[in-house]
This record gives C-alpha cells, sequence and structure tokens, in this order.
C-alpha cells in the first residue's frame, strides 16, 4: 500500500493486517517514527481528524507540520493541488490531507513524493474513518459477519456511511439505509453492494428502519454541502434518536456517529452503554498510528 485514498482499495486481509496493529497502539507510546515528519494539511475544518493525526504522529515520536486554513497557504494565491503536493513532499514522510473536492487526494497523490492518505475529500470518502469504525465494531461486537447495519442521515453526501459500507462489504453483512429521498445512498456505493452481492434495503421509516440493528450508524444532515439553505432547514430534524428509541427498536444496538453531533443523537444516550461515539474517537488514534507506521 503506497498511499491510502478510498476504502474499496483495501482487501479484507488488509484491513485485518492494520486492525491487527491498531490493537498494539492502543495506550501505546514510542520512537517507532522519530525522525519522522507528518504533514497535516487540512483546507476545511476538522477537530477528530486532524487532532489524532498529530497525536498519533506525536506518540510515535515524530513531528508534525500543518496547514489548517486554506487562507494562510499559498493556494489562497492560486497554486494548484499539483504544485502544493510537489512542494510539501519534499518537506514531509507522509500527507495528510483533507480538501473540499471529490477526488483532491488522488491529485496530491499523482504529484507527491511520500505517501498521502486521503483525511476527507469533500463529498467523496474518508477511509481512515472507516478503519476506526471497524476498529470499534470489532472492539465492542467482536465480529463483522452476520450482523444488521443500519445508516441514517445524509448518504448521499456524507463520506463516512460511503466508506464504512465500502469496507463493510468485504464481509457477510445486511444493510439498512434510512434518508430522506434527497439524501439517499450513492448509485455507485449501491452497484458496488450488488456486485458483492451484499443484502440492502432502503426506507425512509426512521422507526422501521432503525429496528433491530446491530450497529445504528448515524449521521448529521450537512449544511456545507447544500447550495440551497432552504432544504438544509427542511431536513435537519429529520431524524433523531433518543434513549426511548434506543431502548424500544434497537436495545442490543451499538450507537455510533463520525461526529460532530448536532440535532440527530439526543443527549440522553450519552449515558447509555450502546452509545460508542466517543469511543470511537479514542480507538481512531490508535488505528492512525497503525497506518502511520505501515506508510512510512
Amino acid at each position: 500500500m503506497d498511499n491510502l485514498l478510498n476504502s474499496e482499495q483495501l482487501s479484507k486481509n488488509e484491513i485485518e493486517e492494520i486492525l491487527q496493529k491498531a490493537e498494539s497502539f492502543l495506550n501505546y507510546r514510542g520512537d517507532d517514527l522519530k525522525g519522522k515528519v507528518l504533514a497535516a494539511l487540512f483546507y476545511e475544518p476538522s477537530t477528530r481528524t486532524r487532532l489524532s493525526f498529530e497525536t498519533a504522529m506525536h506518540r510515535l515520536g515524530g513531528s508534525v507540520i500543518s496547514v489548517t486554513d486554506v487562507g494562510a497557504s499559498s493556494i489562497a494565491k492560486g497554486e494548484s493541488l499539483d504544485d502544493t503536493a510537489r512542494v510539501v513532499s519534499r518537506f514531509a514522510d507522509v500527507i495528510a490531507v483533507r480538501h473540499p473536492d471529490a477526488g483532491s487526494a488522488h491529485i496530491f497523490a499523482d504529484n507527491s513524493e511520500v505517501p498521502v492518505i486521503n483525511a476527507g475529500d469533500g463529498a467523496g470518502q474518508h477511509p481512515t474513518q472507516a478503519l476506526l469504525d471497524m476498529f470499534t465494531i470489532q472492539k465492542e461486537i467482536g465480529k463483522f459477519d452476520g450482523l444488521k447495519v443500519v445508516m441514517t442521515g445524509d448518504l448521499r453526501y456524507g463520506r463516512c456511511p460511503n466508506s464504512l459500507a465500502y469496507m463493510l462489504a468485504n464481509y457477510d453483512v445486511e444493510f439498512v439505509f434510512v434518508s430522506p429521498p434527497e439524501l439517499k445512498m450513492k448509485p455507485e456505493v449501491k452497484e458496488f453492494l450488488d456486485e458483492k452481492g451484499i443484502k440492502f434495503e432502503e426506507t425512509e421509516d426512521f422507526k422501521e428502519g432503525i429496528k433491530d440493528a446491530d450497529v445504528l450508524y448515524c449521521t448529521r444532515i450537512q449544511q456545507e454541502r447544500f447550495a440551497d439553505s432552504q432544504e438544509y432547514e427542511n431536513l435537519k430534524d429529520v431524524y433523531i434518536l433518543n434513549k426511548k428509541l434506543v431502548e424500544e427498536l434497537c436495545p442490543n444496538a451499538i450507537i455510533m456517529h463520525p461526529l460532530p453531533r448536532v440535532h440527530e443523537i439526543s443527549h440522553d444516550v450519552d449515558e447509555m452503554e450502546n452509545a460508542k461515539y466517543f469511543k470511537q474517537v479514542e480507538y481512531g488514534v490508535a488505528v492512525r498510528m497503525a497506518l502511520l507506521t505501515l506508510l512510512t
């Protein structure tokens, strides 16, 4: 693996190698990457992904150089992504990049002298989030095969559910996609699942859709993806999960969310044993430590 740009590039064996390595990095501090430099280029807002990449590199003894505002970089002067990649790869041993344009990570990888990790490319993909989601399921349930995985919310623009669906397609899972018609799962993801022989169904009915889930993966309606603000206002509160619904409809499900949360999970869910979205954040550091050691 020279770069990590999308979820479907990883084989089942590669996924399991990364997850096994992540297990060894839980609560780890060392100097495995002493002298190595991570360039964290975040041209789109980020809290968890950027900080966990930086934490991962520091826990491995490496160092970090970063850009956290497009206005503070030469892209604001008109520099192309191609040239930015050519320049930054002279400074670093690995690059993690987030950019609002789908496909941007591929442009970086095509022009970089060092490995590139896609840390989110607009409405495209977010493979490291998918890996930490996989790690969460493995740690909290202990298996993938035979699970009913329900995804709710913005499945059209949501790079996280898209990326996780591609990755889980390596296993014998069943999906239920719960969304408004305007935000249905991307056709290319559904075509991929069909090719893999993975069962899925789609529904607008939130209560019916989440019933008997093993994994309930909630996502926010993403305001930044809407050109029409009124369309966002009409959809932002369409699905809200609360403690009562979990207890009645999916009491054994683990509740996951890539965060940030806005309206879609009530705070009374936080106190439940089912709630794993803050655990996901914790697991993300170990997963990114595993990736950094495998790529540098």
